[in-house]
C-alpha cells in the first residue's frame, strides 16, 4: 500500500491495526501476505494487488475441433493462437496439446516455468475428459483400463472412470489421466475395441472449464488464480514486486484454490 502511494508505511500500519483495511472482504492483519489478485479495500476505494512492471498472464482457451495446437501449420489450418489476444512482449505457450479432433480445455501462459512443470509427469498434474463411445464396453474391460493397458509407448491407465448416459449404440464416460501422451485417451479406449466418437477435455489440474466460454472463445485467469497454478505444482511466488491498481469488476474465479485430484486407482459407480 506504501509502494501505491496510498500513505507512509507507519501511518497505514495505524489504520490497519485500527481496522480500516480490509483483505479479500475481511479484517486486515499486519503482517498478513497478499498475492496478484487479491482484493484490498480502503477509504471507501476498492483495489487490486498486481505485479509491478507487468506479470506473467495465463488464458482458458474452449478449442473447437478442427484447430490445431502449433503456432504454424504447414497445410494452412486453423491453429489455436489465430485467435488469441496479441502480446506486446513474450508469446503464449500451450500447457500441453489437444488434436485435431479433440475439443475442450487448453490453458495458455506466458509462464515458461508453469508450463513446463504442469506439462512434465512428475508435476502429477491430472486432466480429465468426456468421452462419447461406440458400442458397449464391459465391466471387465473398464477395470482393465483401471489396472493399466500396453501401449505402443509404454504402459497407461485410466486414474478414475465415472460411467454416464446411455443412448442407443453410445455411451458416456468420464476419464481421467495423470500424463499427457499423444492421443493417450483415445488409444487407452482402442485397447479394448471401443471407438472415441467424441472426446472433450473439462478439467486440467485445478482449472475447470466453466460454461460461459463458449467454443472458441478464451478467458483470462486472476493474477490470484495464477499463483494458485504455481503453488499447486510446487513452484514459488513470482518474485516482482507488487503494487496496487484500482479494482475493475470480474466474472469469478476459474481455478479452485484446493489440491487437484491425485490418481485413485479407483472407479465411482
Amino acid at each position: 500500500m506504501a509502494n501505491a502511494g496510498l500513505g507512509s508505511r507507519r501511518g497505514l500500519e495505524q489504520l490497519i491495526a485500527d481496522g480500516q483495511v480490509q483483505l479479500n472482504g475481511r479484517a486486515a492483519e499486519l503482517g498478513a501476505t497478499v498475492s496478484p489478485g487479491d482484493k484490498i479495500s480502503f477509504n471507501e476505494r476498492d483495489w487490486t494487488v498486481t505485479v509491478e512492471g507487468g506479470e506473467q498472464r495465463t488464458l482458458i482457451y474452449h478449442k473447437p475441433e478442427g484447430e490445431v495446437t502449433t503456432r504454424n501449420d504447414p497445410e494452412g489450418r486453423k491453429t489455436v493462437f489465430d485467435r488469441l489476444p496479441k502480446l506486446r512482449d513474450g508469446r503464449w505457450i500451450a500447457i500441453g496439446r489437444l488434436d485435431l479432433n479433440t475439443a475442450g480445455l487448453l490453458l495458455l501462459t506466458t509462464d515458461g516455468e508453469l508450463a513446463n512443470r504442469m506439462m512434465h509427469p512428475s508435476g502429477q498434474v491430472d486432466r480429465e475428459y468426456l468421452c462419447r463411445i461406440r458400442g458397449a464396453v464391459s465391466e471387465e474391460q473398464i477395470e482393465q483400463l483401471l489396472k493399466g493397458v500396453k501401449l505402443d509407448d509404454g504402459m497407461a491407465a485410466f486414474s478414475d472412470l465415472v460411467p454416464g448416459e446411455v443412448t442407443a449404440g453410445h455411451a458416456w464416460y468420464t476419464v481421467t489421466i495423470m500424463e499427457g501422451r499423444n492421443r493417450e485417451v483415445r488409444r487407452l479406449w482402442e485397447t479394448v475395441g471401443a471407438q472415441v466418437a467424441r472426446l472433450k477435455r473439462v478439467r486440467f489440474g485445478p482449472v475447470f472449464l466453466p460454461s460461459r466460454v463458449r467454443s472458441g472463445k478464451y478467458e483470462e485467469l486472476t493474477g490470484r488464480d495464477h499463483q494458485i497454478l504455481r503453488e499447486d505444482v510446487g513452484l514459488p511466488p513470482l518474485s516482482q514486486g507488487l503494487t496496487l491498481v484500482s479494482a475493475r469488476s470480474s466474472e469469478g474465479r476459474n481455478v479452485r484454490s484446493t489440491p487437484a485430484r491425485r490418481k485413485t486407482g479407483r472407479r465411482a459407480r
